[in-house]
């Protein structure tokens, strides 16, 4: 049983990626219902970003950041879990409501732990729960893609966006995605995409039209979205790469087209424990579910991989080795 202290990242006050400071903190100790993770690895997120930038009021500092992590068993007081076992953990408050993954070790309850069975490395597994339960949630539970249909993703580089991709072509859907690069098409046709559109803004004016529309960039492309949609279509939105939470003047009759739907996918703890985690694992692992991790960190780097997520730098998930 881990006693003394441990290295976490603490955000006192909102600001720049200057203000992730390393502290020396007291292990936590955890309650009956919790458990302790070793931490070994954890992705970057958007809203981590948002919430050192200040943008999250229900968040105090001082305060831990990191809705996700994954690591080894340290302490499971309940019995849930036996010491040793490699798990996983996202959503459900950390990061937010009590101090999250950017630290050596990490409390959180036991109902948002997943066990994994894997040889991937640490740096592979740390890029994926976050990731893939925005992905799957999004694909499968909001937008209920099914084989065959016509899928867009809107936002096809950021990393929920090419996981989206490769789940979509494996459950046999014909996927496009959108990017502002053309160097970057090559690299989401490896990915699965069928076809690739660069994004000006505009692409309802191509005359292409979509069954299901996965938006990733958000406010600023969700009207252009709604309007690449087929009759009976549905669009969901999932995430805010845009930094606009907002529509201006925003008319529904006007925005949505008639006969179709829009939707959102925040995601939760339910949807990560019913997420099939294990399989999609066992896939990235045979080969058969490509997915492309950005760079790698230390916990020292914190600041750097923060700015690096900031400047859309990484082409692909962020993930800090603990």
């Amino acid at each position: 049983m881990p006693m003394g202290t441990m290295k976490a990242v603490v955000i006192r006050a909102p600001g720049g990626p200057e203000v992730l400071r390393i502290e020396e903190r007291p292990v936590p100790v955890p309650a009956r219902g919790q458990v302790r993770i070793a931490v070994k690895a954890f992705g970057l997120n958007r809203s981590e970003l948002f919430t050192r930038q200040g943008h999250s009021p229900s968040v105090a500092f001082p305060r831990v950041p990191g809705i996700e992590a994954v690591g080894i068993v340290d302490e499971a007081p309940g019995g849930e879990f036996a010491e040793g076992e490699v798990v996983a953990t996202a959503m459900g408050g950390m990061g937010r409501r009590f101090d999250g993954g950017y630290a050596q070790y990490t409390c959180v309850p036991a109902g948002q732990v997943a066990r994994v069975e894997t040889s991937l490395p640490w740096e592979v597994l740390g890029a994926l729960p976050e990731m893939l339960q925005t992905a799957w949630g999004a694909l499968f539970s909001s937008l209920d893609l099914r084989e065959g249909q016509r899928l867009l993703v809107r936002g096809g580089t950021t990393s929920v966006g090419m996981a989206a991709i490769a789940l979509a072509r494996r459950a046999g859907a014909r996927v496009t995605a959108t990017t502002r690069r053309p160097g970057r098409a090559e690299a989401l046709e490896g990915l699965g995409a069928h076809g690739v559109l660069i994004d000006d803004g505009a692409l309802a004016a191509t005359g292409q039209r979509f069954d299901k529309v996965l938006e990733l960039v958000g406010t600023t492309t969700l009207m252009d979205s709604l309007a690449c949609a087929d009759r009976g279509g549905v669009v969901c939105m999932a995430g805010i790469v845009g930094n606009k939470w907002t529509i201006d003047d925003f008319a529904p009759m006007n925005a949505i087209p008639s006969r179709v739907s829009l939707t959102a996918y925040s995601g939760g703890v339910a949807d990560f424990i019913e997420m099939p985690f294990q399989s999609l694992v066992d896939d990235i692992a045979a080969g058969t579910l490509p997915i492309r991790l950005g760079r790698v960190f230390s916990l020292d780097e914190i600041v750097e991989a923060h700015r690096c997520m900031e400047m859309n730098a990484a082409e692909g998930k962020i993930v800090v080795l603990v």
